[in-house]
């Protein structure tokens, strides 16, 4: 459950959109490849098709992902799913459709420990991609496992405020709509993502003080590993999941 995070004494690896650097990113080849390997956690981005179906994909529109081009929102499910989200990656991977929220529900019933971190991409309808994913996930019994994430502080808000749940914010810098104070945006903050250019031991000591948990992005070697372990952050989101489970494994013998 999301809620031990808080209490956990060793790394916490966040496959940040699936197996992103040996794996078509925000797929469910990604994703089922960073599970198998033994990531803790899925990172993964939502937005809505055209028919306001859940699409997992990072970008507003498809052109840089698949062989597509054009907005997500201008294509209906159907659509997308005519795509290749793969080939783009790599030959052998040609043929990758882009997945939706329930295909990653259903494919998550095998991996039931799993926690997710979902990410409400910034869009004028972010606040019922929110809803239809919290909607979604309460249903498919997985709601427990998730904390959800955007860099728009409103959306945030709304999750926090609107569906009790977890929610990690960034930097006030780094957002949209960012309400300072201690009564403003970091009051609906659960966690905080430090990217690897800000975190430093103060950033950290500072949100622990608040009673935000410190998770940092994207530690992709071991020395960058084993400085945010310097600095007290032990969630980490990261592309290359290995470097921090070595070290992780090293720790724990």
């Amino acid at each position: 459950m999301i809620e031990t995070l808080k209490d956990q004494q060793t790394i916490v690896v966040a496959a940040h959109r699936g197996w992103k650097s040996a794996y078509p990113e925000n797929t469910l080849l990604a994703f089922q490849q960073a599970m198998e390997l033994g990531a803790d956690m899925l990172e993964f981005d939502l937005r809505f098709s055209k028919d306001r179906v859940i699409m997992i994909i990072h970008d507003e529109t498809v052109d840089r992902t698949t062989n597509g081009s054009g907005k997500v929102s201008d294509f209906t499910m159907e659509e997308l799913k005519q795509l290749d989200a793969g080939g783009w990656f790599g030959v052998v991977y040609a043929g990758i459709k882009i997945p939706t929220l329930e295909e990653l529900c259903d494919l998550l019933a095998d991996y039931p420990h799993v926690l997710l971190n979902v990410e409400i991409k910034s869009s004028p309808d972010a606040k019922e991609v929110a809803d239809a994913a919290v909607s979604l996930l309460r249903e498919r019994g997985i709601l427990a496992n998730c904390v959800f994430t955007s860099f728009d502080a409103e959306v945030i808000a709304h999750l926090h405020d609107e569906h009790g749940c977890r929610t990690q914010g960034f930097p006030g810098q780094l957002m949209s709509n960012y309400v300072s104070g201690p009564d403003g945006t970091i009051s609906k903050m659960w966690a905080v993502g430090i990217s690897m250019k800000l975190l430093t031991p103060q950033v950290v000591q500072e949100y622990r003080e608040q009673g935000i948990l410190p998770w940092c992005y994207s530690p992709d070697v071991e020395q960058q590993v084993y400085y945010a372990l310097g600095c007290g952050s032990l969630l980490m989101t990261v592309n290359d999941p290995l470097p921090a489970m070595r070290i992780r494994e090293q720790m724990n013998r």
